[in-house]
């Protein structure tokens, strides 16, 4: 009986090392065939991260930067069946938007304002496949191109001159600081609304359209609701779907008559055989467009109108986030602000026209707009990116239409590759050991305020030009003072870019000639 209890024993003691080994024999070749998701916060039962949406909805990048320090730099998150990866390591943007740039090309769906409204992939944004490569082949070819950049120089001119003449204004008789963000919002609206019409419009007109856009873009987190979920989005939060779709009918009964009177100014000059030579303005190329995938369709106005907010929304909000935060630390700083004025002073004095060209020659302040770029990037994160297979990056599975983000603000901001990253510090990029920085990426990726690989920002050549131009003109021309016994806050607010939360007002001083 102890024998074969014995026995007994060995077999059952055989038996459990056997499980074992097969049990861990079969782990491994799991391991080396089953990829897992990113890591990422403990999971309710089918409804995923949703106790996160609310942080999430007010400013996404607090609770995310809690979550990179504990599970790593790519996390995932995830809301029903609706899977987001959000990564904020440098290399594994650089492997997944340079290095698999292909499949990591998509888009999601609409995901730029004007799209979300209508819940169309229209514009240069949100547009996937065929439709993305023309639509930003005749952007990039009408008004991003940099033999086109010269052609509008009498329209930065103009705009130069109606922002000067606003600044001396609040100099000479109000003696009231300037509210920096609002002035330079309508210049840049008088500059885009030039490129995209071939005019200078009525001043009531361009109010009346910043006015809009500023409004739609002010309510960007809420659109992200209807933009992730369309039809329960406009049941639960059906007064905020009311005002959206109220500010797209005012942009509309706006933008929709500017239109139709181009088109019937073109229509005459065709039928009259005219050789009048007008600006080439972008509506004058939407007009020629035709949709292939739909058999060679025109684009009608209401598509019109979408692509002409895009260019509003990207080039407005976007420059004027980035201007009043360099301003923000030129008040702060007299010492660089003046660093940079002795410097556009040495190469085109007090008086003379600054010109494309000149800005070539001034190092400091390219530098200047470089590290407004790291510290301060428009927006923090890019529009979301999707892919439509399953994808391996770092070992982790990204699968098939999950909804892939990148922290740009994270990452000019990393102590791993910035020295003191919080401080405003142009001289980083000066000099033999100045940071080189390749801000296309294609290289490596140590910022990326313009994302980077094929879904790059096409307006990154011409958002330069502009900052560095009206930048260099008007630190030449102005001293900028802080108001007397307050500092200024550099705390931040996210909207649709991310805005300083008490926007700058300065007093202005003309410097003399």
């Amino acid at each position: 009986m102890e024998y074969s209890w014995s026995i007994i024993f060995l077999s059952l003691c055989f038996s459990a090392a056997l499980t074992i080994f097969i049990s861990h024999t079969k782990t491994k070749k799991n391991k080396k065939t089953k990829l897992s998701l990113p890591p990422g916060p403990p999971r309710i039962p089918i409804l995923g991260h949703i106790y996160l949406l609310p942080k999430f909805l007010t400013n996404p990048e607090h609770p995310l930067r809690d979550l990179f320090k504990k599970y790593g730099p790519i996390i995932t998150f995830r809301i029903g069946s609706s899977t987001s990866i959000f990564i904020a390591s440098h290399s594994l943007a650089h492997e997944a938007l340079i290095q698999n740039g292909a499949a990591f090309n998509h888009r999601p769906g609409p995901v730029t304002p004007s799209c979300i409204f209508d819940n169309i992939n229209l514009d240069c944004g949100s547009s996937t496949g065929n439709r993305w490569r023309f639509l930003r082949r005749n952007l990039t070819t009408v008004v991003l191109s940099p033999s086109r950049y010269k052609s509008f120089g009498g329209a930065r001119r103009w705009v130069l001159q109606v922002f000067n003449d606003s600044l001396l204004k609040y100099h000479v008789e109000s003696s009231e600081p300037v509210p920096v963000a609002d002035r330079f919002r309508y210049a840049m609206f008088c500059l885009l609304l030039f490129l995209c019409f071939g005019e200078k419009l009525d001043e009531k007109i361009i109010k009346k359209i910043q006015e809009t856009e500023t409004a739609k873009l002010a309510k960007f987190n809420a659109l992200g609701v209807f933009s992730l979920f369309p039809r329960l989005g406009k049941f639960i939060f059906r007064k905020n779907w009311e005002e959206m779709v109220n500010l797209r009918r005012i942009q509309l009964s706006v933008l929709l008559p500017l239109i139709k009177a181009n088109r019937q100014r073109r229509e005459k000059v065709k039928q009259e055989n005219s050789d009048e030579k007008s600006f080439i303005s972008y509506i004058n190329s939407l007009f020629d467009l035709e949709v292939t995938e739909e058999g060679g369709r025109k684009l009608v106005d209401q598509e019109i109108a979408s692509l002409i907010s895009e260019v509003l929304d990207a080039g407005s909000d976007t420059t004027t986030s980035l201007f009043e935060w360099i301003m923000a630390n030129l008040v702060k700083n007299q010492k660089i602000q003046e660093k940079l004025y002795s410097e556009i002073h040495g190469v085109v004095g007090s008086t003379e026209e600054i010109k494309e060209d000149d800005l070539e020659k001034m190092p400091y302040l390219k530098a200047v707009v470089l590290e407004g770029l790291r510290l301060h990037p428009p927006t923090h994160f890019v529009l979301p990116h999707t892919v439509k297979e399953d994808v391996v990056l770092n070992d982790y599975l990204i699968p098939k239409n999950a909804l892939v983000n990148f922290m740009v603000g994270e990452m000019g901001r990393d102590p791993k590759v910035w020295e003191d990253p919080m401080e405003f510090k142009p001289e980083r990029f000066l000099g033999d050991e100045g940071v080189k920085v390749d801000i296309t990426g294609s290289k490596e990726i140590k910022m990326m305020p313009f994302s980077a690989g094929r879904r790059i920002c096409p307006g990154l050549g011409l958002g330069t030009l502009h900052m560095e131009y009206f930048l260099a003109n008007f630190v030449r021309d102005f001293k900028w003072m802080c108001v007397k016994g307050s500092d200024v806050d550099m705390s931040e607010k996210m909207e649709f870019t991310v805005m300083m939360a008490t926007p700058l007002q300065a007093y202005v001083f003309p410097r003399p000639n």
